[in-house]
C-alpha cells in the first residue's frame, strides 16, 4: 500500500513540475502579453494542484494535509482573479493583442 501511495506521489510531483518547466518555457516564447497571461495562469493553476495533491498524498491525512488543500483552495481563486485583473489592466492601458494574420490578409478571386 506504502509503494501504491509513494508512486502515485511521484507521479503527480513529477506531472507538476513538468507543467512547470512547460510553463516557463511558453513564457518566454509566446509573442505578447496576453498569450502569456494565459499560459501562465492557466498551467500555474493545474501545476499546484498536482503538486499539491501529491504532497498532501504523501503526508497523509493530517493537519499538514488539510493545511496543504486550503492553500489549494486559495490558489484556486486568486490566480485566475489575478490573470483576469492583469489583462483586463492591460487592455485598459492601451496594450492591444498581436494578432498576427487576423484580418491582415486582403481577399482574393481565388479565396471564394
Amino acid at each position: 500500500m506504502d509503494l501504491l501511495l509513494d508512486i502515485a506521489t511521484w507521479i503527480l510531483l513529477l506531472a507538476g513540475s513538468i507543467l512547470l518547466i512547460i510553463t516557463g518555457f511558453g513564457l518566454l516564447r509566446l509573442p505578447d502579453l496576453y498569450t502569456r497571461i494565459h499560459a501562465g495562469g492557466m498551467a500555474d493553476t493545474l501545476a499546484t494542484f498536482l503538486i499539491f495533491v501529491g504532497l498532501s498524498l504523501q503526508s497523509g491525512f493530517s493537519l499538514v494535509s488539510a493545511k496543504l488543500l486550503l492553500v489549494l483552495v486559495f490558489v484556486f481563486f486568486t490566480s485566475p482573479t489575478a490573470s483576469y485583473a492583469l489583462a483586463q489592466a492591460s487592455f485598459v492601458a492601451g496594450l492591444k493583442p498581436k494578432l498576427d494574420g487576423f484580418g491582415t490578409k486582403k481577399p482574393s478571386k481565388d479565396d471564394v
